[in-house]
Parts: structure tokens; C-alpha cells; sequence
């Protein structure tokens, strides 16, 4: 990140005064976004005032933002939360261009194929193709795991300078399992090996007794999104790991070919 990016960034938030009763709106469905809860829990865990809190709930459901159960005490989001998200992802070019490659891999593979995005300090799935073994990685569209301990997650990471991944993450990281990466200076050292070989590994980083692989996509530079292939340890060999790796090659190669690169400002 530019020293001129950044001072651009805090003047621009300096001038910035948000709207109150947006941001409440959008801290209640945050909120939600984590499970149901009374009024009372979301008064206290959002700092809202029971009775402004009552009418914003009030407006969202009536919008179909949220939902209440039968006895009218537990609030859930609502169709409306589904429908803008599926619009997002439907809506997405990344999504749309990697479609027909994400399908190949999952055919050729045989395993989880995903794609996320770069959103700190966390990756966000925004679309999958299911593994055709029973045994195999659990994951949801929308889905957010850390950044530092996905294979995604650092292949979009060692995009950036090591100045700006110390900008961007804290000293000490949380770890998913006992193999993550919790030292952001280690996680450093091992994005120079990332950047080396052209792809990233979350070996039992973020879930025990699974391995992925990961290579950013070549649509901006630095690159935010990445595909992976994950596969359980059980099912793996170095065979397999060669091929893995060389098809996710061929499939940022291909892209690249057909859509280019671009420079963004970081």
C-alpha cells in the first residue's frame, strides 16, 4: 500500500460522518447474520436503545430483511438477506468468468473446487463445486474463514508487499488448528515461498485432515480472488498432488489468456 493511498484513505475517512440509523440498520443484520436473538440480546449486544431497536426490526421485516419466529421474541434474517446475497454472487465477473473452469477442475479432480475472495481479515466463499467422494470438505457460499490459515487466503496475501500485509494484519494471529500459522512474521517468511512457487498450501490450516491448494486469479493485480482444490489428507498422494497443482496452473494460464490482467491501487 502507497503512502499516498493511504493518507488518501484516512482524509477520506476524516470527512466521512455516517448516517446513524443506517448503521444501526446494518449492525442489526450483521448481527443477525450470526443466528437469531431476542430484542433484549440485540439491545445489549448492539448498544441500541430497546425502543429504537424495536422499530428498526419493525421496518426490516415488514422489507422481509428479518424474520420472527411463532411467539414474535426471536428475530432471523429474512428472504430478502438471501435473495441480495444470491444477486451479488449471480451478479459477480469473477463468478461468471471462472463458471466454466471451476466446472473442468471439479470433473478432472474429482474433489472440492472453490473461489473466494480476499476480504480481510478473512476470505469469503463465493462459489464451490462439490467433491463426488462421500468424505470431503464442508463449506457454504458466503462462508468466512481466515485468511492466514487458507490456502485462498495466501495466495491472495502473497500479492502484496510485505509492508502492506504488516499494514494489514496484526503480530499474533488466531489459529484454526495447531498447524495454522500464528505469527504474522512466519506467515511473511512463508509468503515469499508462496510467491516462489506460483501457488499456496493450507496443509490441516483450517481444518484438521484436509489439504488445499490455491493460485490467484489474473483479473487485477494485486489479485483479491483465488480457486483452491481441497482434498482430504486419506485421499491423497504426491501423484496426485503434482496433478492438483499443475491443472490449477493451467486454469489461471487459461484465464489469463482470455481475460487479462489489470493494476488496481493497494
Amino acid at each position: 500500500m502507497s503512502k499516498q493511498t493511504t493518507e488518501l484513505m484516512r482524509a477520506d475517512e476524516q470527512d466521512f460522518t455516517p448516517v446513524k440509523s443506517a448503521d444501526r440498520t446494518l449492525d442489526v443484520l450483521e448481527s443477525l447474520s450470526g443466528g437469531g436473538a431476542t430484542l433484549a440480546e440485540l439491545s445489549t449486544r448492539l448498544g441500541i436503545p430497546k425502543s429504537s431497536l424495536h422499530s428498526i426490526l419493525r421496518t426490516l421485516e415488514r422489507r422481509g430483511w428479518v424474520e420472527t419466529d411463532a411467539s414474535r421474541s426471536i428475530h432471523s434474517l429474512g428472504m430478502s438477506a438471501l435473495l441480495i446475497g444470491s444477486s451479488y454472487v449471480d451478479q459477480d465477473p469473477t463468478v461468471i468468468r471462472t463458471s466454466d473452469i471451476m466446472d473442468r477442475l471439479a470433473v478432472d479432480t474429482g474433489e472440492t473446487i472453490h473461489l473466494a475472495r480476499l476480504e480481510l481479515p478473512d476470505v469469503v466463499y463465493l462459489a464451490k463445486r462439490e467433491s463426488v467422494h462421500p468424505l470431503r470438505m464442508f463449506s457454504a457460499i458466503g462462508r468466512r474463514l481466515p485468511a492466514h490459515a487458507t490456502a485462498l487466503g495466501k495466495a491472495a496475501l502473497a500479492e502484496l508487499s510485505d509492508d502492506a500485509v504488516r499494514t494489514l494484519l496484526p503480530p499474533t494471529l488466531p489459529g484454526s488448528t495447531s498447524h495454522t500459522i500464528t505469527s504474522r512474521e512466519a506467515l511473511i517468511e512463508h509468503l515469499a515461498e508462496v510467491r516462489r512457487v506460483g501457488y499456496a498450501v493450507d496443509d490441516e490450516e483450517a481444518g484438521v485432515g484436509m489439504r488445499c491448494f490455491a493460485v490467484c486469479l489474473p483479473f487485477q493485480s494485486p489479485s483479491k480472488d483465488a480457486i483452491s482444490c481441497s482434498i482430504p489428507i486419506a485421499r491423497l498422494d504426491d501423484a496426485k498432488e503434482r496433478a492438483v497443482i499443475e491443472l490449477l496452473h493451467s486454469a489461471r494460464e487459461e484465464l489469463s489468456r482470455q481475460f487479462g490482467r489489470r493494476r488496481t491501487a493497494i
